[in-house]
């Protein structure tokens, strides 16, 4: 194809493609020192060129990436952090999952900077300093060493990293709250779109950006049922419902009281109460994302160039977008065989083939149809939970 200079239309700034760039560059120095003029792949002549041509076409893409930072639906990284401010918020950082443990000893004994692990030997730091009670035991926060929604189930974190005299024990009988990555480009592009909707068109969708802006909140869903009736997923007439993940629970109660309709009623199991400016009290409520564990048994055959190490990488792959699913959605076993394919690096080259994947709800019979889930429930990711057989 001929070569196109650099243009901007509706659709943002183009460019050229380095193999025009190059061509387009070989024809000029033909024009210019005759066409006899020795240009093939072994020339010194074309290697200078296709260097040359190399550097131009880097220079045009720093120019598009400059062109695309100034939007946020195209500025990436740090770019898009710069425009979001506009709309009052920022990249929200990574958080640590956090679990309730149950520590043992003997009465009186001090622990300082207490360190825990669980199964996978990932860390957990306990308080700084916790003191034995007279009972023997004590229940303290264990706080993750490393970022993400790190899993830990009833009776994982069991282990003592650095033994102290007279601390007997540790264990939970309760799930871990999940941590989470730092925020992507793309969730923080809809979480800007979201924010920009408070002052928007109807109060549901102000609902929806102040409750996904808040500190602390991870993910979240509104559903609204305008009719008179119980509609189709069981919730109240005239309501809307809010399912919350993390965030405190007080400033979810007032983002959704200052921005919900008059007389629409507030659906959940958690009440907050809000007094308003003349003093009177209004219980809204919410959900927390109940959570569904999901177990996957995916079955691969090994090609050229297949290691354990890849084994790792699938199952790693399947339990991060198990645990990045949005609240409500139901699991398609289709969105499981992509994923477990983008643990391949080059698919003209493929490592492995996947024969077979089923899931299930933890604990019940796997099978191949898609998994439906609840309107306040979510998919959580084990990677204790999913089976990788290699043949």
């Amino acid at each position: 194809m001929a070569y196109t200079a650099p243009y901007i239309d509706n659709s943002g700034l183009h460019i050229d493609t380095y193999y025009n760039l190059r061509d387009q560059l070989v024809t000029e120095c033909k024009n210019i020192f005759g066409q006899d003029i020795y240009l093939e792949n072994d020339s010194q002549d074309y290697q200078w060129i296709a260097t040359i041509s190399e550097y131009m076409y880097d220079a045009l893409q720093v120019a598009q990436l400059v062109y695309n930072n100034r939007a946020p639906n195209t500025a990436i990284k740090a770019a898009l952090d710069s425009i979001v401010k506009i709309n009052g918020i920022k990249r929200k950082s990574e958080t640590y999952s956090t679990c309730t443990v149950t520590v043992t000893g003997t009465a009186g004994t001090i622990i300082s900077n207490g360190i825990i692990y669980g199964k996978d030997n990932i860390k957990w730091d306990l308080p700084p300093s916790i003191t034995i009670p007279n009972t023997g035991s004590i229940d303290v926060t264990a706080t993750c060493e490393v970022a993400g929604p790190i899993v830990a189930n009833p009776g994982d974190l069991i282990g003592i990293y650095n033994q102290t005299y007279g601390w007997n024990g540790v264990y939970n009988s309760g799930y871990a709250t999940l941590g989470s990555y730092i925020e992507t480009d793309s969730a923080l592009r809809i979480r800007q779109s979201k924010s920009t909707a408070q002052p928007s068109n109807t109060m549901l969708e102000g609902t929806i950006g102040a409750i996904a802006q808040l500190e602390g909140v991870t993910r979240s869903q509104v559903y609204e049922n305008d009719t008179g009736q119980i509609d189709s997923r069981g919730l109240p007439a005239h309501s809307i419902t809010a399912i919350v993940e993390n965030g405190a629970d007080k400033d979810i109660a007032q983002a959704i009281f200052s921005h919900k309709g008059i007389g629409c009623y507030t659906n959940g199991n958690i009440s907050i109460d809000i007094t308003d400016t003349k003093g009177e009290i209004t219980p809204i409520r919410f959900y927390r994302p109940t959570y569904v564990d999901i177990d996957v048994t995916i079955n691969i055959k090994s090609l050229e160039g297949y290691t354990t190490a890849i084994t790792d990488t699938i199952k790693t792959k399947l339990q991060a977008y198990l645990n990045s699913m949005k609240i409500g959605a139901d699991l398609t076993l289709s969105a499981l065989w992509g994923t477990a394919l983008s643990a391949m690096t080059d698919l003209s080259n493929p490592t492995f083939s996947i024969t077979s994947i089923t899931a299930a709800k933890h604990s019940q019979s796997q099978g191949t149809t898609d998994i439906s889930i609840n309107f306040n429930e979510v998919c959580r990711g084990n990677i204790d939970y999913i089976t990788a057989n290699v043949v």
